[in-house]
């Protein structure tokens, strides 16, 4: 587990499916207020491509699924459903659409916050 140290973009510049398998069992740190909100990484998809149907990117190039055409490493977030936020980590090479929805988060840190938060849920 790599704790206490950001990954590179260089650790999203491969294959989407390495990637999504390398972040399992990974730890997604948030700071708030100085209070450390954090979680591992349980499940994870992989999104590859305008020829995958279950992609933002099958309808192709649009203001919504640019980001997932850039660099790797960067993150794409998005409202789905009318209540769920779903945080992405685009992968690969750039002007190649994939990206891996990290799906699920076992919460380590920061209980309390988390608790509130889905209250609103």
């Amino acid at each position: 587990m790599n704790i206490g140290k950001i990954l590179p973009a260089s650790f999203y510049d491969r294959e989407v499916v390495e990637v999504a398998r390398d972040l399992l069992g990974m730890r997604l740190v948030r700071w708030q207020d100085g209070i450390r909100i954090s979680g591992i990484i349980s499940e994870a998809e992989a999104y590859r491509g305008e020829e995958d149907l279950a992609c933002h990117a099958r309808v192709g190039r649009t203001k919504r699924t640019e980001i997932m055409y850039g660099p790797a490493g960067r993150a794409y977030i998005y409202f789905t459903y009318g209540m769920h936020w779903c945080l992405n980590c685009v992968t690969g090479e750039k002007g190649f659409p994939a990206a891996v929805l990290l799906r699920a988060i076992e919460p380590i840190e920061g209980l309390e916050i988390i608790a509130e938060r889905r209250q609103g849920v």
